[in-house]
């Protein structure tokens, strides 16, 4: 058995070698650059993962990397059913029989795609980790490569990098319309088309397969993500004993993005139906969804524990694309995919955020704690144009900056022209320069890994 590998595995490794780039829409995810560590690219399924492990393969090499020091290997091979954890040193053992001169001498880089399908690969990569010289690379599907799996099973010798379908900039990337400079100083008529194109990514969303396609293509595409993650990362992975209960849950929160949701009030909606589910297992069914990166939680502002734990939580998808496909009313909901876009983007860069609940019953969409910018509190809305919204709006925010007062006070909008009689200390935003106000951040550059490499052999 294990010659019938080494063969496949020898052919699989002079072949990645010898493919030639194909050019993507480059991603703008930032790679953790700390000594010693395995890079996991982990995210929802179709976001895009494996691109990115390619273009950081092609980083490398435009760097002036030797192609031969660049080896991409995927174990979702069916020639490599059977493979077990002792089964991967062959993979090593054939690469520097090829090319010897990469041993010691040299740091090569592996990127390890769906290197989860061998059962022991966390063992694997913690030794090759401790007895070669080399940039590590691992991704897969979300199935067995989870987040919060993955810093027990690599035992904090992994970072992670997060992959989400294409941000607003990315998206206008791909199509060959991302603007150069400062997107406030536009004229005019290029502002114009921004706007028409952030009104179509709200309603399009970001997965990369989702572009370009007719809408009932997307629909179907879109529901069909859905439906894989339920079945492959959480029904079968956790062994769900309610699936009609789980497809409930999931079609109820993609369904009202940006809206309060209580397990408890979720629960007593099923037992008045007669649906005997504990509200544990309903807790435990949120945890898995959320793991399988299909939308992201907020939890309420607040020092206090309890609190936190019995307010209901705010949730997103994770991507603007799926609200119309789970939206009941058939309503274009573009508030609630403005905010699910602004709350994604805040992710996107790092942020610390939470949703803001006054005494007086009144919220603000985000408070947000950036390790660059401080802390700010955000309302989004899709339009300033009435004295009621501009009121409430404007009363949330100064309401809340009694508690926060070192907090800058937002309000990002689709329509900032028409807003009047805002007070001086809240600053008002177009949602498109918002979105591109930062560049795309990029990946670790050769000074970056030189000073990892250095500090590495200081450290040994």
């Amino acid at each position: 058995m294990e010659g019938q590998f080494r063969e496949v595995i020898r052919q699989k490794i002079l072949d990645a070698i010898a493919t030639s780039m194909v050019h993507t829409t480059r991603r703008d995810v930032r790679l953790p650059a700390v000594p010693n560590k395995a890079i996991a690219i982990i995210g929802m399924r179709r976001a895009g993962k494996t691109t990115l492990l390619w273009q950081v393969l092609a980083a490398r090499l435009a760097e002036g990397m030797a192609r031969e020091g660049l080896l991409y290997f995927s174990f979702e091979d069916e020639r490599l059913i059977g493979m077990t954890a002792a089964d991967l040193g062959i993979v090593v053992d054939e690469y520097f029989r090829l090319y010897p001169e990469w041993r010691d001498g040299k740091r090569p880089a592996f990127f390890f795609d769906e290197i989860q399908t061998i059962p022991g690969w966390e063992s694997f990569a913690r030794r090759l980790l401790d007895s070669e010289s080399v940039e590590l690379f691992l991704s897969g599907s979300s199935a067995k490569l989870l987040s919060r799996e993955l810093a027990s099973a690599m035992r904090g010798r992994a970072m992670e990098a997060l992959v989400m379908p294409f941000s607003f900039r990315e998206y206008l990337r791909h199509r060959g319309r991302e603007p150069v400079g400062n997107a406030s100083r536009l004229v005019k008529a290029h502002r114009s088309v921004l706007e028409k194109d952030l009104k179509d990514y709200l309603s399009e969303g970001g997965f990369p397969e989702a572009q370009g396609i007719a809408p009932i293509d997307r629909l179907d595409l879109l529901r069909g993500y859905v439906d894989i993650v339920l079945l492959r990362d959480v029904i079968e992975r956790h062994s769900v004993t309610h699936p009609w209960a789980l497809r409930w849950l999931s079609r109820q929160l993609l369904g009202n993005p940006g809206g309060s949701f209580s397990i408890s009030k979720f629960h007593n909606d099923l037992k008045a139906q007669g649906i005997p589910v504990a509200k544990d297992t309903l807790h435990a069914y949120l945890a898995h969804l959320e793991d399988a990166f299909l939308f992201r939680t907020l939890s309420v502002a607040t020092n206090s524990e309890r609190r936190r734990m019995v307010n209901p939580r705010k949730v997103y998808p994770i991507d603007t694309g799926f609200i119309s496909v789970f939206e009941r009313a058939g309503r274009a909901n573009t508030g609630h995919a403005l905010e699910t876009c602004v709350a994604l983007e805040l992710m996107r860069r790092g942020a610390d955020i939470a949703y803001v609940r006054n005494d007086d019953g009144s919220e603000v969409d985000f408070l947000v704690n950036n390790l660059d910018e401080g802390r700010s509190l955000i309302q989004v809305c899709v339009e300033l144009d009435s004295p009621d919204t501009i009121g409430r709006e404007v009363r949330a925010l100064l309401t809340a900056a009694e508690q926060y007062p070192d907090a800058r006070l937002q309000v990002i909008t689709m329509t900032p022209e028409v807003a009047r009689d805002i007070p001086p200390q809240i600053s008002v935003q177009s949602c498109v320069n918002w979105l591109l106000s930062t560049p795309g951040s990029v990946m670790p550059g050769k000074e970056s890994r030189r000073k990892t490499k250095r500090t590495r052999k200081g450290s040994e």
